[in-house]
């Protein structure tokens, strides 16, 4: 019999709070109503709408109890608190210490999400596993994760993001992970953070929370890398592994062959070499992959067996996965999917992927960029320093979304300047337009751009109206 998740005896003790009603048992934890699920515990957050409002309908969908401040919002089971996310920390951080899991944090400014998804797949391959689910990588997306971890996961993974100093340091310190990693150090949220080093230096927060003698991962190509070691040596982390191409990582790339729709190549592991095979795009995806590899080994798990579940793994929705759609007038496109989010790094590798994708027919490469957004006093300069990559990699036509992308589209031959869009309606209309047979559409831009707009319009073949 599978063990349940949470009784209301011990999440009371862990949440430091007073039972309505005993007797209940949770097998999951939901902050939402419209994903809960019968025999959740419902929590109240209250960051974006208060969650009070909808205790009583959480119960009546089939909620064993709500995790409130206020008990006289509903009556049935409930879990009563002095402060609900600090209750939900208080879950988070007793389910984390009931458990024997490794469990491995990862940041870093692009690849954090896919190499969560990739280290998660390689983790479920050896045993029960658990990971942070979509991008819940704040400060109740954490905790979160932890509350739903259960007792028997062996291997557990959590993504850590953050758009001010401080924010990973106090995600650390809750997750307290035996493995600590850094994808890249690369500019996003220079807004808030005004510079590269302190970039590099938020990111770093991670170290902190690591467990005595816990692996530290990083990015060794990274320029970054030696301000990322100096964090590790003032943490209690007893081992470095860096990965990437540089000839001295500890995880690299010897040799790397990149097609269409993938690559095969040589990778090196603590001086044994492998071959590898991934069917996801792009040069990055490599250097990820040696990070995923790094992370597994110091978890216990054989580079082969990482590598071959990595060979599995396909592009996801919003980060390089692709789909055909029909226009009017009987055309047909291949539309890359990249629109979950973007800053200039993540922009590079998808421009350097879709240089390699080939059109159908007369088709040609198309890019729909939205504007990079929080990236303070050098954003102008930032979108125009895209055009000379769009134009390496073979695009011919381009459409710009939002006032940032409006640099990007000066600074481009005005031949590739297909169209500068205000919304992602517009651009919709004008992909309409100039769109031929066979073309290959990339869309990339920041979340609130919202060109993932245009490709949900594609991709489910509705309208796409401003409301």
């Amino acid at each position: 019999m599978t063990e349940p998740l949470w009784t209301a005896k011990n999440a009371v003790a862990a949440a430091d709070g007073q039972l309505t009603e005993g007797g209940w048992t949770a097998t999951g934890v939901s902050i939402d109503t419209r994903t809960l699920k019968p025999g959740d515990l419902f929590v109240a957050l209250t960051h974006q709408r208060d969650g009070h409002d909808f205790a009583r309908a959480a119960l009546d969908q089939g909620a064993v109890a709500a995790l409130v401040s206020r008990a006289s919002v509903c009556t049935g089971p409930r879990l009563v608190v002095d402060d609900v996310q600090d209750g939900l920390e208080r879950l988070g951080v007793g389910a984390r210490d009931r458990s024997e899991a490794v469990r491995v944090g990862i940041t870093g400014s692009v690849g954090k999400t896919g190499v969560k998804e990739a280290l998660a797949a390689v983790f479920r391959a050896v045993g029960p596993a658990h990971w942070s689910e979509k991008s819940y990588n704040n400060q109740w997306g954490v905790p979160l994760t932890l509350s739903r971890m259960p007792v028997n996961t062996r291997h557990a993974v959590f993504e850590m993001g953050m758009n001010h100093a401080g924010e990973i340091e106090y995600l650390a310190d809750m997750v307290r992970p035996h493995i600590a990693m850094i994808t890249r150090i690369a500019p996003a949220h220079l807004e808030n953070l005004g510079s590269m080093e302190s970039i590099a230096d938020a990111k770093a927060e991670i170290f902190t929370g690591l467990k005595p003698n816990g692996v530290a991962v990083i990015p060794g190509d990274d320029e970054f890398s030696p301000r990322l070691i100096k964090a590790v040596q003032r943490s209690g982390a007893g081992l470095v592994l860096d990965f990437g191409r540089n000839p001295s990582a500890a995880v690299r790339i010897v040799s790397y062959d990149q097609g269409s729709d993938g690559a095969v190549g040589v990778m090196d592991v603590m001086g044994k070499q492998h071959d590898f095979q991934l069917c996801l795009p792009g040069v990055h995806q490599a250097v990820n992959a040696a990070g995923v590899v790094a992370a597994a080994l110091a978890a216990g798990v054989e580079p082969e067996l990482a590598l071959n579940v990595l060979s599995s793994l396909r592009p996801i929705q919003g980060r390089g996965a692709s789909f055909y759609a029909s226009l009017p007038g009987s055309r047909v496109i291949e539309l890359v999917d990249e629109s979950y989010n973007a800053n200039p790094a993540s922009m590079q590798a998808a421009f350097s992927v879709l240089g390699v994708r080939m059109p159908h027919g007369r088709g040609r490469r198309i890019a729909v960029i939205g504007e990079m957004l929080e990236l303070g006093s050098d954003s102008a300069a930032m979108h125009a320093d895209l055009a000379g990559s769009l134009t390496d990699a073979g695009v011919e036509q381009v459409i710009g979304v939002g006032e940032g992308a409006r640099h990007l589209m000066n600074a481009l031959p005005a031949d590739r300047c297909a169209a500068w869009a205000q919304t992602p309606e517009a651009a919709l209309e004008a992909l309409y337009d100039i769109a031929w047979d066979g073309d290959v559409v990339l869309v990339k831009g920041s979340n609130a751009s919202g060109v993932h707009k245009l490709v949900s319009a594609l991709r489910h073949k509705v309208p796409l109206t401003s409301n």
